[in-house]
């Protein structure tokens, strides 16, 4: 993030894991990374919310499962109050069940806790900057988490259909955004202004009758826009 005289602002970050190993792990990764920095750490989803509320961070990473008030719960606070701050979910592939529930609180992306570090930080810039991120080993769990019930074939051709009363342009937007890109990345890609693809991903949105980019993001994978391998 740069302020309006271009001075890189630090992206600032809550942290929110009940394993203290775990919280200093990720918090060796992002401290090391030029642009990032944890500003607060908390070890259950109600110290999380408090130091949002304090805060004011550009994200809350949040683990999922958390002693009393769990992550779910404090993406659906965060997000509720404090919009202006985004909330990436960390996860395992052992906590699926999860996943429905966390999109539909609002979280704008999800980090597999054993994968590699640099999607960590891929996810939350991509996040901070508008996006929506599923890191590439949840991505398939997302999508067959939220199509559990029925065969993958008929949910992409499902996925296809409901694709097809998009725009070629509409289209295109839908693969970036599945890619985990910002409106700004998506324009200078496609090589027009930002307010245009603030339209065009609105109108996706509508037209798909999806709640977010996070939702928009994975229909694109479902739809075959983006490679989930």
């Amino acid at each position: 993030m740069r302020e309006p005289d271009g001075t890189q602002v630090p992206l600032r970050v809550v942290l929110a894991d009940d394993e203290a190993m775990m919280r200093a792990g990720i918090r060796a990764i992002l401290t090391a990374v030029p642009g990032l920095e944890v500003v607060g750490e908390a070890e259950d989803g109600a110290a999380a919310v408090d130091l949002v509320a304090d805060l004011r961070p550009d994200i809350a990473l949040l683990d999922v499962q958390m002693p009393g008030t769990d992550g779910l719960a404090a993406t659906e606070a965060i997000t509720a109050r404090y919009p202006d701050t985004a909330v990436v979910i960390l996860t395992t592939f052992s906590e699926d069940a999860y996943i429905a529930r966390a999109l539909s609180g609002g979280a704008s992306g999800f980090v597999l806790k054993s994968g590699d570090p640099t999607h960590l930080v891929t996810g939350l810039r991509a996040v901070a900057d508008g996006g929506a991120y599923l890191s590439p080993e949840i991505a398939r769990r997302v999508i067959d988490e939220l199509g559990a019930s029925g065969p993958r074939l008929s949910r992409g051709t499902a996925a296809r259909e409901r694709v097809a009363v998009l725009s070629d342009r509409e289209r295109e937007v839908l693969a970036l955004v599945g890619e985990g890109w910002s409106n700004d990345q998506i324009a200078r890609r496609l090589a027009i202004a930002p307010g245009t693809v603030k339209v065009h991903v609105g109108s996706i949105l509508t037209r798909l009758d999806v709640r977010n980019r996070v939702q928009a993001a994975v229909l694109a994978y479902e739809a075959g826009l983006v490679d989930g391998s």
